[in-house]
């Protein structure tokens, strides 16, 4: 019982990470249909920079984890914004230009992260909670998991209110229905454009930061491994749906997790085979809508 338990919450926990790195790829196709193969890169600069930050203010405090945390969502924020401002605003509506541009940037955004930071993956130590565990019906859970579970809540909750019940919210939604019509009533659509894609990275930062505390090693390659996954999620659960990619967060991550502990280490092959199912019985995804 408490294997399954374990099971479980871990991969509830691994399921939150994974929308964190989805989320905002999820959310800049959904509202922009722009796929972008850069996201991964937003992943390793934030979780590179919010290192450096924890390193500068003493690693093992809970302030030092907050500040770096904060730190991702800003780097991941303007790496983002610029991202949008410089190479995807004069190529909308251009998807094999943007593929190319944005597989571009994740690649030399690799090779200038391995110049600043080595090549080398580092060993990191975070605020000594999270490496302590919480019982629960008997099963010894990593405290790591709870967080990701709570900051993934909380950035889903905040997602939604902001499309739902802010001015700019309902301005993103409307330009993606009929952009004419919004720019006609005098509203710049490509500055709200720009807010999504500044959100998204916004994500994509919190992500990576906490995806180096969940893998305790940071490095130039982490976002792009992440980044395997977050397509996962987000084709399974239908592009450019948010509660799509939350559904299917939990879904992966959690047969990937059973996989491991019950089928002998098979959790990628599992998630693989998932993909190709959903692929052939519902290509646009389990929340995707009919094109």
């Amino acid at each position: 019982m408490s294997t399954l338990i374990l099971t479980l919450i871990t991969g509830l926990g691994l399921g939150a990470l994974y929308f964190l790195a989805a989320s905002g790829l999820s959310l800049i196709y959904g509202l922009m249909h722009v796929l972008n193969f850069a996201h991964g890169a937003f992943l390793s600069l934030a979780a590179l920079v919010g290192w450096q930050v924890a390193q500068a203010m003493g690693a093992t405090s809970w302030w030092s984890f907050i500040v770096s945390i904060l730190v991702g969502a800003a780097v991941g924020a303007v790496f983002a914004t610029l991202t949008e401002l410089f190479l995807i605003r004069p190529l909308y509506e251009r998807h094999i230009e943007q593929v190319l541009v944005t597989v571009g940037l994740a690649l030399a955004s690799i090779a200038l992260f391995e110049g600043i930071w080595g090549a080398d993956a580092v060993n990191i130590t975070g605020p000594g909670w999270l490496s302590q565990t919480t019982n629960v019906l008997g099963a010894s859970i990593p405290n790591k998991f709870w967080v990701l579970i709570l900051v993934a809540v909380l950035v889903l909750i905040a997602l939604v209110v902001f499309l739902r019940k802010t001015r700019y919210g309902m301005i993103i939604r409307a330009g993606v229905e009929n952009r004419a019509m919004v720019t006609a009533l005098g509203i710049d659509v490509r500055k709200a454009f720009t807010l999504v894609f500044a959100i998204g990275g916004a994500a994509a930062g919190i992500g990576g930061v906490l995806a180096m505390h969940y893998s305790t090693y940071v490095s130039a390659h982490l976002g792009q491994t992440l980044l395997i996954f977050a397509f996962i999620v987000t084709v399974v659960g239908g592009l450019g749906s948010l509660a799509g990619a939350a559904i299917a967060s939990v879904i992966v991550a959690v047969l990937q997790q059973f996989a491991n502990f019950y089928l002998g280490g098979t959790g990628d092959f599992i998630v693989v085979i998932l993909l190709a199912v959903v692929l052939l019985v519902r290509p646009r995804g389990l929340m995707g809508r009919k094109s």
